[in-house]
């Protein structure tokens, strides 16, 4: 199977989508979804986080420095084009968390702010022999919310999106 990539992908050199704005959840695939979305702004005022921000373009994107995401559904109850497809048999989006050496725990400074608002447990703390714990990602744990992006005081932690061509996939034929 080909992947589709849009044109902005490509003079970007993002083959693989992965610089693209974090969109909400439940959305279809990167090229299907500038393609197709109204640019309503309609999930953006339905978001009771207010985290959903008018992207670029005027399509909208998420920015955990304004919250987490609950996965209330509320931006994919009021989306009329079909952009954001809520099945509760799929996970609403494919994202993990990264922390850079910005880390606090890296510098030998005690800090477990990430893992204490971590509610799904994706990050925890692990005890070094002689020196602070240091914060340990489980990515299969780790559900995207964001709940550990705005608290971290050095802005040590990024939320990347994992390529999933399978949940696109699986979402395109539920909708036919």
């Amino acid at each position: 199977m080909a992947l589709a990539i849009s044109r902005k992908q490509f003079l970007r050199g993002d083959m693989r989508g992965t610089r693209a704005p974090l969109r909400p959840p439940w959305a279809i695939g990167e090229a299907e979804f500038v393609e197709l979305c109204t640019r309503c702004d309609g999930c953006v005022r339905g978001c009771p986080e207010h985290i959903l921000i008018r992207g670029p373009g005027g399509f909208p994107a998420v920015d955990f420095s304004r919250g987490e995401c609950t996965f209330c559904h509320a931006c994919a109850d009021v989306c009329r084009s079909g952009v954001l497809f809520s099945e509760a048999d799929l996970a609403p989006w494919r994202m993990t968390v990264e922390i850079s050496d910005a880390c606090l725990a890296h510098h030998g400074v005690i800090c477990q702010i990430c893992a204490e608002q971590c509610e799904a447990g994706a990050i925890r703390m692990r005890p070094q022999p002689g020196w602070v714990p240091a914060p340990e990602v489980r990515a299969r744990e780790c559900t995207g919310c964001g709940a550990c992006y705005r608290p971290c005081p050095t802005h040590a932690i990024r939320i990347r999106r994992v390529p999933d061509r399978q949940r696109t996939e699986l979402i395109q034929e539920a909708v036919k």
